[in-house]
């Protein structure tokens, strides 16, 4: 006997196999009776079959004692739980998603999983608003920046900045960015453009979150040479929370302890010298108030030893914020 909505009763099968697990296995009964609620009518015979196609497709299905019955479950799918986690943990942090956006992909990820492991992910959930962009537009910012790449042009945009008021305001005036965009990174919790700026002909960059109305332009993208002549790893290692500054070689001579910081900072190709409870470490940054906040927060533990004009801008920059709270 033929029953309405046949063609789609294996699809459901199989997106009701993506919520068991091996704590919540469903038995062929349970199948039949999650598939009436949906309008379809099964038999017995069918479903088994049906899981057998499942199996043959590739899905790793198991199966195990439910009373006297035999329940089946999903054993294995794209993402391990722990993974899954990771990326909730990631989404949560990332401040360039709204509180909005960070709900929407977090429940698109717990989808991917069991709903046990689902229920699981949830419960852990500890959603913060603090530090959290207001901006909506970012995945569209994404979707523009890549296709100005895609389509080798130029961009436009507005550039945004928070008053004493707390309110969003265009810096320039208002006037739009002209850059040829060549990628984007994620550091320090939010999304940057790294861009070539023609008129100052150099790499720049710009938190992503902060961008406004994005327009493709029909001029081709310049700087070229300068992105593919730039290290990535090294160009974010240098400019400190995405922070510019003149780039310099900075000796600093720092307590052993701190290897692992420095290392951290600088990566493992870092040059060093080790001399007894201490070393020397050879590093290139961009020398900015971001690099001697860095320094400062070690707490004496790193000293600047050279170039003598770094050293004396952060002397100055330590004698500035003494006397502004004296």
């Amino acid at each position: 006997m033929k029953h309405e909505n046949q063609k789609c009763k294996i699809l459901v099968i199989r997106d009701l196999l993506f919520e068991t697990d091996e704590q919540h296995p469903m038995t062929v009964q349970d199948l039949i009776d999650k598939l009436r609620e949906r309008g379809i009518e099964a038999e017995r015979k069918s479903v088994t079959d049906d899981l057998l196609t499942l199996a043959d497709y590739g899905m790793d299905i198991e199966s195990l004692a439910v009373g006297k019955r035999k329940g089946y479950y999903l054993a294995s799918r794209t993402f391990e739980p722990a993974e899954l986690k990771m990326l909730v943990d990631s989404v949560q942090a990332a401040k360039f998603l709204s509180p909005k956006k960070t709900m929407r992909l977090i429940k698109k990820l717990a989808a991917l999983s069991s709903r046990g492991e689902a229920a699981l992910l949830k419960r852990q959930l500890y959603l913060s608003d603090r530090g959290k962009t207001d901006n909506e537009s970012v995945f569209y910012n994404i979707d523009a920046i890549h296709g100005a790449i895609a389509e080798d042009r130029e961009i436009t945009f507005v550039y945004w900045q928070y008053d004493l008021s707390k309110k969003r305001v265009p810096r320039k005036s208002g006037a739009r960015y002209r850059v040829s965009p060549f990628a984007l990174v994620w550091d320090d919790e939010f999304y940057y453009l790294i861009a070539y700026d023609a008129e100052d002909a150099r790499i720049k960059h710009y938190r992503v979150d902060k961008m406004n109305r994005i327009t493709i332009g029909d001029a081709g993208r310049q700087g070229k040479d300068a992105f593919s002549a730039l290290d990535m790893s090294v160009y974010t290692s240098r400019n400190f929370s995405m922070f510019a500054g003149e780039e310099a070689d900075v000796v600093l001579d720092c307590d052993a302890g701190l290897i692992g910081v420095i290392i951290d900072r600088f990566g493992t190709d870092v040059s060093i010298h080790p001399d007894g409870d201490r070393f020397t470490a050879f590093v290139k940054v961009a020398v900015s108030e971001q690099f001697f906040g860095w320094v400062a927060a070690l707490g004496g533990a790193v000293r600047i030893v050279s170039p003598q004009p770094v050293k004396e801008q952060f002397l100055a920059l330590l004698d500035r914020v003494r006397d502004a709270q004296s």
